[in-house]
């Protein structure tokens, strides 16, 4: 008796490892890019443009009226990759007496790739670096230039082609940008459009 019941916690035991591993695997499991349905072959360019997109230091947000993007993407062993090459930032503002007197986009590229957690995909972007310099009477760090690095989610949207960034997307995927010590939260929807082989296809993740 003492055996059959030391068998069946075994069993039981081993149904568990075998259900936490499959919900492990799928809570990470890594989504490809689409054209019209069909999985990507070879490489594709994205470009887009996000409206008023913003990044808020502690005290202050930065808004650029113009966000536009290049991003190269491919399939690597069945998971969506690519890396951003162009970030170019256009007519920025802040919300205090800062003026963004400079503001770019350094060390490209910056890798990316698809994940999905918990049912949704997203974009994640890595090795980002931005540099803002600020200016103006009373602004607390006019003349300094302001780094801000690291990492940022980004969730995807198949009905609208779009990558929206946002806290809860950084939370979801477990990016954080930084200015020091600081955290720094982005806001903004990017559309996701194919612009070299694939134009006008719908471009989707999955």
């Amino acid at each position: 008796m003492r055996r059959k019941a030391s068998l069946k916690v075994l069993k039981g035991a081993l149904v568990a490892a075998i259900v936490s591993a499959v919900f492990a695997g799928s809570a990470l499991a890594a989504p490809a890019w689409k054209l019209n349905g069909t999985e990507l072959s070879g490489s594709e360019t994205v470009v887009g443009a996000a409206i008023a997109s913003s990044m808020t230091i502690p005290g202050m947000t930065t808004t650029c009226n113009h966000f536009l993007y290049t991003l190269k993407i491919n399939n690597s062993g069945g998971t969506g990759k690519g890396e951003v090459t162009e970030l170019p930032l256009y007519e920025c503002s802040t919300n205090t007496v800062c003026v963004v007197s400079a503001i770019k986009a350094e060390k490209f590229p910056w890798a990316s790739h698809l994940v999905t957690v918990s049912g949704k995909n997203y974009i994640v972007i890595e090795n980002i670096r931005v540099s803002i310099t600020y200016s103006g009477k009373g602004c607390a760090v006019g003349g300094l230039t302001v780094p801000i690095t690291g990492s940022a989610g980004g969730l995807i949207d198949n009905t609208t082609e779009t990558a929206t960034f946002s806290p809860t997307s950084f939370s979801a995927t477990g990016t954080a940008l930084k200015f020091g010590s600081n955290n720094v939260e982005w806001k903004g929807t990017f559309p996701t459009e194919a612009f070299e082989w694939h134009r006008e296809q719908a471009l989707t993740v999955s």
